[in-house]
């Protein structure tokens, strides 16, 4: 218990304005969605709605190069991690080698870059990357050692595409994935289910926990046989080694023609996401909380029809599991209205607030064609001796009870 006998605080928020300063020098926030103001904007919405006021505050810190080394590279920590200022202190030798020839381009609006949405500004961008991942930590440390019950880190810049040694996708250092890490190697947290809702596959997750039979993640995204970006998140990826059958890819396809909305994810979570994670009963789960698929986000950055307030929703069903230790990290979504009104909705229900309902007609909805298609062929490939975590039956008719 809370010291004082007072019970844990619940909907705990970590925000910290070092993430403003990550901005391409071009200064243009119309070429570049992934900005400032996404943070900024949900920050506001929180304290405008009186949520806030409800939530306890996390003091967030810079990650050391050593705690984003328990996923990437030490050149890559060392690239992205480091500024002018700070390299001089490190062994030069160390650094020089291979960051003396940078991989940075210059970008069409003049700014420099690993590619057009992937910017870096060499003063401030280290400080922003290795604050949104120190954020993230110190939240779902507490969250995992009980000292708070759960929370939503408003943090950027995102982290879910990520790879060892690649920074792509708006993403340098994968956030969720270097905190279930340190929760495995500091806390020894056993099982951790990392859900990922972003509606583009997070591939540097997916790698980062590949053959490892104590993370599971499950990510819901557009995948469009291969043809949405990354690309990668295929059914048939279901881990390697001890790993396999602890992948899960819920990888829709078929374009936005007919659209994918609650019903589909609501149908997905009640067929293969909640089935499997109660059966693997996790410890701790971490939501890779991206909310472009919310409507409002046009294709290629998204395309899909699910409801702000769905994800509200979403993250009730999350908090059924691991005595409800629960923690949100924003990753993607750059509309604003529908970010601001998603982590308001998320926020709701980590606090344990009144949901606004869903519309009950979504009750009587099938999921369209292809969504159906997907879901059965999850359960196919899930099924499967050896790798298989559901058992036959079960038709796919419907969210269920929402």
């Amino acid at each position: 218990p809370h010291p004082m006998g007072r019970p844990h605080p619940a909907g705990c928020v970590v925000y910290d304005t070092f993430m403003l300063k990550h901005q391409c020098t071009c200064g243009n926030t119309n070429v570049h969605p992934e900005h400032a103001g996404r943070i900024q904007s949900i920050w506001s919405r929180l304290q405008e709605t009186g949520l806030l006021g409800k939530c306890e505050r996390i003091r967030g810190r810079k990650a050391t190069l050593e705690e984003i080394q328990a996923v990437h590279s030490e050149h890559h920590a060392l690239l992205y991690g480091t500024s002018p200022l700070n390299r001089q202190k490190l062994d030069s030798k160390k650094l020089l080698g291979p960051i003396g020839q940078k991989t940075y381009a210059v970008l069409p609006c003049g700014g420099i870059g690993v590619d057009s949405d992937t910017v870096w500004n060499e003063m401030h961008s280290s400080s922003a990357v290795r604050m949104a991942v120190g954020c993230l930590l110190e939240l779902a440390f507490k969250v995992a050692a009980g000292e708070i019950k759960n929370g939503f880190a408003v943090i950027r810049p995102p982290g879910h595409h990520a790879e060892e040694s690649t920074a792509m996708g708006f993403c340098f250092f994968n956030s969720v994935a270097i905190s279930a890490k340190l929760l495995q190697q500091k806390l020894s947290v056993g099982r951790i289910l990392i859900v990922d809702w972003d509606i583009h596959h997070g591939n540097g997750t997916q790698q980062a926990f590949y053959s490892d039979p104590a993370v599971l993640y499950v990510s819901l995204h557009r995948y469009d046989d291969g043809n949405f970006f990354p690309g990668s998140g295929a059914p048939e990826e279901v881990g390697s080694g001890l790993g396999v059958g602890f992948n899960i890819n819920i990888a829709w396809t078929g374009g936005v023609d007919p659209p994918i909305g609650d019903v589909e994810y609501l149908t997905a979570f009640r067929t293969v996401v909640m089935p499997i994670a109660r059966e693997f009963a996790p410890d701790v789960v971490l939501v890779s909380a991206g909310f472009d698929a919310v409507e409002g986000h046009l294709s290629p950055l998204g395309g899909y029809s699910v409801t702000a307030k769905c994800f509200g929703h979403l993250t009730k069903q999350l908090m059924t599991l691991a005595g409800g230790r629960v923690v949100l990290a924003l990753e993607g979504g750059h509309d604003l209205t529908a970010i601001c009104d998603a982590s308001e909705a998320c926020v709701s229900a980590l606090l344990g607030l009144e949901l606004e309902p869903l519309d009950p007609s979504l009750l009587q909805q099938k999921p369209n064609v292809n969504a159906v298609a997907t879901l059965e062929k999850v359960i196919e490939i899930q099924s499967e001796p050896g790798g298989g975590h559901l058992g036959s039956g079960g038709g796919i008719w419907g969210p269920g009870e929402v």
